[in-house]
């Protein structure tokens, strides 16, 4: 169906429409009913009026919708709405985060092909790039975010992608992208950065060279945790060439309610990145002053080692999401203490979901990074002290108070 998302009608907004108004309205034109809300389509399948029009379709020689696996409208609105706010030409739908990675390495990668990657991205991508691609001959070679002279030096023959969070996950790590894409483009590769810590509410990174942009929509785009979702967004020809025809045959498919959701929870980002934002950089400085903390890691922060090109990458924020080593001495205590912290609380909702209204606490090196070995978190950062809070709309004082409840005795 490559053809027929390119022909379906536009929403009729001004080719000048900013990014609060296209978080609103970009999609599709409502139906004959007039709907004001963006319907929902609940359907797996398409009617149409006789056998040689559905040929027609499915051999895309006319604009229609035929299977849900691969075209549906509401799939397709949420992805016209997410391509907007990026500033890409296109954009894929994808059940979840980790299935938009394996979309975007699938549709452009093959056997002896090498990929670049962070050692500081999520687990799971390290694990996904280095074990299950790994066994199929994808080469992975993991550098430091940031030390752009490693990304360089990794270079080989076969490298064709580039990969990075930034944000990374957990330790709030920046990437220089106009440097990773220039580094990138000049070997003949593509550079892909996973925007799920900033949303394009606070950076866009193909503004700065990049060619792929990963979303974990469960995240900030959905904004309340209540679905799984995925994209990938980039130019409209690639993603249709090389990434749709891996979606339509493996259907790693995003499902039209998740879409659905996730296209609602869009209309508010902008403003819950802000204040979510504002709520993390007041939390980042408390928690600075706290005698039971080593040390807070937030790019806001004046002491963030990237904190200047944070602030040009991401709009003058910091993004929502904070974490901090608690004190003690050795591995075992430092776990305990953090475990402690995490066990006082009674507001922050224990789980490692991120980007959700309600503000969340976790233990990375035992949760979303406790797949990998002592040896990978080491390298990423990730000790056993390590506590990971992604920011809310809750109360700030009550938050403060919340962690206090656990620091307070890590002082004494």
């Amino acid at each position: 169906m490559a053809e027929s998302k390119k022909r379906l009608p536009r929403v009729g907004l001004p080719t000048d429409a900013r990014l609060a108004t296209l978080a609103l309205r970009e999609g599709l034109p409502p139906s004959q009913w007039g709907e004001n809300s963006e319907a929902l389509y609940l359907t797996s399948s398409f009617v149409h009026p006789d056998a040689a029009t559905a040929a027609r379709r499915f051999a895309d020689e006319e604009e229609a919708f035929t299977y849900s696996r691969f075209s549906n409208p509401t799939v397709l609105m949420m992805e016209r709405r997410l391509a907007a706010l990026e500033g890409t030409s296109g954009c894929i739908g994808t059940a979840s985060g980790m299935s938009a990675i394996m979309l975007l390495v699938m549709g452009l990668l093959k056997a002896g092909d090498h990929v670049i990657c962070s050692q500081s991205v999520f687990g799971s991508t390290i694990k996904l790039l280095q074990d299950v691609l790994g066994k199929f001959g994808v080469e992975s070679t993991f550098v430091s975010q940031t030390d752009v002279d490693e990304w360089r030096g990794a270079l080989r023959a076969n490298t064709k992608l580039l990969f990075a969070e930034s944000p990374t996950n957990p330790l709030t790590e920046i990437c220089d992208i106009a440097a990773l894409a220039d580094i990138a483009h000049g070997a003949d590769a593509w550079l892909a950065v996973d925007n799920c810590f900033c949303s394009p509410a606070l950076q866009q990174p193909v503004k700065f060279g990049a060619d792929f942009v990963i979303h974990s929509g469960t995240k900030y785009l959905d904004g309340q945790g209540r679905v799984i979702a995925g994209a990938v967004c980039g130019p409209e020809e690639l993603l249709q060439s090389k990434l749709l025809p891996v979606m339509r045959s493996a259907g790693l498919t995003l499902s039209p309610f998740n879409a659905w959701v996730v296209l609602k929870g869009m209309e508010t980002l902008a403003i819950r990145m802000r204040a979510q934002s504002d709520n993390a950089l007041a939390l980042a400085r408390w928690l600075a002053e706290q005698a039971g903390v080593a040390r807070v890691y937030y790019p806001g922060l004046e002491s963030h080692p990237q904190h200047a090109l944070a602030m040009a990458q991401q709009s003058g924020s910091g993004a929502a999401v904070v974490s901090f080593d608690v004190v003690g001495e050795g591995a075992a205590a430092l776990r305990a203490n953090a475990f402690s912290v995490i066990d006082a609380t009674s507001i922050c909702s224990i789980t490692t979901n991120l980007g959700d209204t309600k503000t969340t606490i976790s233990h990375p090196a035992t949760t979303s990074h406790g797949r990998l070995s002592e040896a990978q978190r080491q390298a990423a950062g990730i000790g056993q002290g390590l506590i990971r809070v992604a920011v809310g709309l809750d109360d700030i004082d009550d938050l403060k108070a919340d962690l206090l409840r656990g620091l307070a005795p890590l002082s004494k």
